[in-house]
């Protein structure tokens, strides 16, 4: 098969990575990619938001399957642009990713489907909402309604920060996706995320990790994409597996049904755990970041198979092979991350690390520059490894870690630290 995923990310590096190992796989072009991705596929110059340019390039290209990485593709409706072409896709459609791109949809279909989740009130208005934070107090959760590339969510422990976060997101600092604020009840406990497939009628559990969101230790400081992850997340016992399911995911799968807009694609449940109980936080309509290095690094070259099941509506007959192993990735930023950074800087050591079914470093911001691999994001390297413990996988990644060379950058030093 000719496959082509869209992104350039550490999500769609271990994509790729997974991919490729896939003996299905002949030809693996990913757009645009980056310095990482660039040693095991071709890279392409590719407007991903453009619909009509993704389809022109996979009919060039022979394209059999397209795997759609990021959430803006998807919600700029680049899935159903290639369903109509015929071209076959792995991404909800824009209807659909809708529960991603808008809060207030995903909060509407919670409440038809009496899927639990937060309080919630959405504001197109910063002096209302001001006076709904002060009339319910703090802590409180402010989120810009649409995509804000991971930035649009405030986890505000007083009054004053919450008001600051809705006058600073309908002040503009978020483009159009601040335009309407909804404002949650804060949820405590601890939060995992949960992944799985939809065919548009069957789901499949495909399994957990746990994020580390804040830029500090001992999960201190502002929020970020994502500092690190590992999988699998023990807080998600089976039994909370299986409420969850119940509860959350196939209610939301059949009220999206009976709106007409069925769900395809990988559907990632945010989930806080309390007193034994799940309750969802968010949905997001792809693979998580860096959720999806730590699943890639577990499934191999088995996510192929189940990425072309889930869009050739199979998944009624398939099944997940998971090792009795766990995965865990580092994400290496810039200094001055989720802040202001700089561009350009040179990382050394990277050809001398072991690059094998255990050890992976995933590029997330990466170029090359005069044959130097080089920072080019925020969030530059996942450095990823797998272990028979979580300790081990820990101690493998954290090798990697200190051998690679790079002043400008940081990583926090405790990922796994709840479940270790």
């Amino acid at each position: 098969m000719n496959i082509l995923v869209l992104g350039g990310g550490g999500r769609e590096h271990a994509l790729a990575w997974a991919i490729s190992q896939n003996p299905k796989c002949d030809r693996l072009i990913v757009a645009p990619g980056n310095a990482g991705i660039a040693a095991l596929a071709e890279c392409a110059d590719l407007d991903v938001l453009d619909g009509a340019a993704v389809v022109a390039f996979a009919a060039e290209n022979a394209i059999d399957f397209v795997v759609i990485g990021p959430e803006a593709p998807l919600a700029a409706g680049v899935a159903d642009a290639l369903a109509a072409a015929g071209i076959l896709a792995f991404g909800p459609s824009a209807a659909a990713a809708r529960l991603e791109a808008s809060k207030t949809f995903t909060k509407e279909v919670c409440d038809a489907c009496g899927a639990p989740t937060a309080a919630w009130a959405r504001f197109t208005e910063a002096a209302p909402a001001a006076a709904y934070i002060r009339a319910q107090g703090a802590p409180i959760v402010v989120k810009a309604d649409g995509l804000a590339a991971g930035k649009g969510v405030v986890v505000a422990m007083t009054i004053d920060e919450a008001v600051a976060a809705v006058e600073d997101m309908f002040g503009g600092s978020l483009g159009a996706a601040g335009a309407e604020v909804v404002i949650e009840e804060f949820m405590a406990g601890e939060e995992a995320s949960f992944f799985v497939l939809c065919d548009g009628k069957t789901v499949l559990p495909v399994g957990t990790a746990q994020d580390h969101k804040r830029v500090g230790d001992g999960d201190t400081g502002p929020n970020t994409g994502g500092m690190g992850a590992y999988s699998p997340a023990p807080v998600l016992t089976e039994a909370l597996v299986q409420q969850a399911l119940a509860e959350i995911i196939r209610p939301t799968m059949a009220e999206m049904a009976r709106r007409g807009t069925p769900y395809k694609g990988v559907l990632y449940a945010g989930l806080m755990i309390a007193d034994g109980r799940a309750r969802l936080v968010e949905y997001n309509v792809r693979f998580g970041d860096p959720e999806c290095q730590v699943l890639m690094m577990r499934l191999g070259a088995q996510a192929l198979d189940l990425l072309l099941a889930c869009a050739e509506g199979r998944l009624a007959g398939a099944a997940v092979n998971w090792a009795d192993d766990h995965a865990l990735t580092v994400v290496m930023a810039a200094d001055g991350y989720p802040g202001t950074y700089a561009k350009g800087s040179a990382i050394r050591g990277l050809p001398a690390l072991p690059e094998d079914s255990s050890h992976m470093v995933f590029h997330a911001g990466t170029a090359e520059r005069a044959g130097l691999v080089v920072a080019n994001g925020g969030r530059v390297l996942n450095v990823t490894a797998r272990g028979a413990s979580l300790r081990e996988a820990h101690d493998r990644a954290y090798a990697m870690v200190d051998a690679i060379d790079w002043p400008e950058g940081f990583c926090r030093r405790d990922i796994g630290w709840r479940a270790l």
